[in-house]
């Protein structure tokens, strides 16, 4: 395995020298996707996202190699690669970011810059696992929506009206409608709680008003990617 020999201009690598930039690739790009895995906060899972990490960074590996130094042979392969449409759409930019970070380490042991992959690696891994466990990029707001039907008239709108203004931070009348031929009005407010607490307080509240159906307050304050 020694013996064989790659020729690319002037750059000559030896058969050791490709698989350990390949077993590289591999191992880091793996260290990649298990982070990711790890540290995933969605909903939609996706395996084969992840294997595309691995895949990924052992074909950039294997273009960088086949590369060298030879332009011609670059501008060929981009060309072919151009012909390849890719239409996967990712909902969370941080999967893009991943994906790249595997890429990146395949690049980087393709062209046998070992230490620039291990320390890239290791640095984006370490860094993406603090940025999760910390509350970096966290929001603390407490956004909602309450959406509710209550009887035609001054009475029940007044009511709602005083709780509007007593406990959420800042409350705004998204939609109004008349429901069941006239005698129910239904009422969505978009609202802005100072805590979580509130959002029950308001509930509470609100189903005493008399007649009051269909009562429902839905969180806005999502910290997952469904």
């Amino acid at each position: 395995m020694d013996s064989l020999m790659l020729s690319f201009g002037s750059v000559r690598l030896e058969g050791h020298t490709i698989l350990l930039s390949f077993l590289l690739a591999f191992l880091l790009s793996s260290l990649v996707a298990w982070v990711y895995q790890r540290t995933f906060a969605g909903l939609s899972w996706s395996r084969g996202l992840m294997q595309s990490m691995v895949l990924g960074s052992l074909i950039s590996c294997l273009l960088m190699i086949a590369i060298g130094d030879n332009v011609a042979r670059g501008i060929g392969i981009v060309g072919s690669l151009a012909v390849i449409r890719f239409r996967t759409n990712l909902r969370d930019p941080r999967d893009l970011v991943f994906v790249f970070a595997a890429l990146g380490v395949g690049v980087a042991s393709g062209v046998q810059s070992y230490l620039a992959a291990v320390i890239g690696a290791a640095a984006f891994c370490l860094v993406a696992w603090v940025m999760t466990v910390s509350p970096f990029g966290n929001r603390n707001r407490h956004d909602g929506m309450v959406r509710f039907q209550l009887p035609s008239g001054p009475g029940p709108a007044e009511q709602v009206a005083e709780i509007m203004r007593t406990i959420p931070r800042s409350f705004a009348l998204v939609t109004m409608r008349n429901v069941a031929q006239g005698e129910m009005v239904e009422h969505a407010y978009q609202v802005a709680l100072k805590n979580a607490e509130d959002g029950r307080t308001l509930v509470a509240r609100l189903d005493d008003v008399e007649g009051i159906r269909g009562l429902t307050y839905m969180n806005q304050n999502t910290t997952v990617e469904v």
